[in-house]
């Protein structure tokens, strides 16, 4: 598929298993799960409007070599799944393990999370690098959509935002983020980099709360 060509709607059998998939591993949620997302921000409010959760001993089919990982789910504009992305939550070496930090079902195209705030943004948004730093944005009151890096940024998302105003991007403070807001700033003439300094938007937010993101943002419109 063409980066540049619409999405194929789900047909209604993959629908249901996505719904079935999240469902099952929202309520094998663990409490050290729940643990890891608080040390990052994330309470249980937002893991449940995010459908967050982890994939248990009974995993759907494809998704085997998923088991443990932390669940999250790509909702649309009703809170139905189109996909789920897994995050490995082992601090280990994730390629000798055959998986990446990171996973994506085998042929899955690249989509935007949080494709609900393009709906109810103003003429401003917000695009994290990651999906948790998104949810952060979200707490805090941003609308805020996320791309898994800027290799799977597609001609498709410039198109979802390209009747913004002002899209500010929030890119890891390494190469990779770097590239990362390069990347969308050259596709789009409305974004510009928000300048982070003391990690990521969790790690940031962590450390200074939502004041100190808020702070980022008046420095970068100024």
């Amino acid at each position: 598929m063409s980066e540049h060509e619409p999405l194929q709607p789900l047909s209604p059998s993959q629908r249901e298993m996505l719904e079935e998939a999240t469902s099952a591993y929202q309520e094998a949620l663990t409490p050290g799960v729940a643990r890891y997302l608080l040390d990052r921000g994330i309470g249980r409010e937002e893991a449940v409007t995010h459908r967050l959760g982890v994939v248990g001993d009974r995993p759907f089919p494809g998704h085997e070599r998923f088991r443990g990982m932390l669940a999250i789910p790509y909702l649309d504009r009703n809170g139905a799944p189109l996909t789920v992305r897994f995050r490995c939550l082992e601090e280990h070496d994730h390629r000798a393990a055959f998986h990446g930090k990171y996973n994506t079902i085998k042929d899955d195209p690249p989509r935007m999370y949080g494709i609900a705030d393009v709906h109810q943004a103003g003429d401003t948004i917000e695009v994290t690098e990651g999906e948790l730093d998104r949810i952060i944005l979200r707490k805090i009151g941003l609308h805020a959509v996320a791309i898994p890096g800027a290799s799977l940024w597609q001609g498709r998302h410039r198109r979802m935002l390209a009747g913004f105003n002002r899209v500010r991007v929030w890119g890891d403070p390494d190469d990779a983020g770097a590239e990362f807001t390069a990347r969308i700033c050259r596709s789009l003439r409305s974004a510009k980099g928000v300048r982070l300094r003391d990690g990521d938007v969790s790690e940031t937010y962590m450390q200074g709360g939502a004041q100190a993101l808020l702070d980022l943002i008046k420095e970068n419109d100024q």
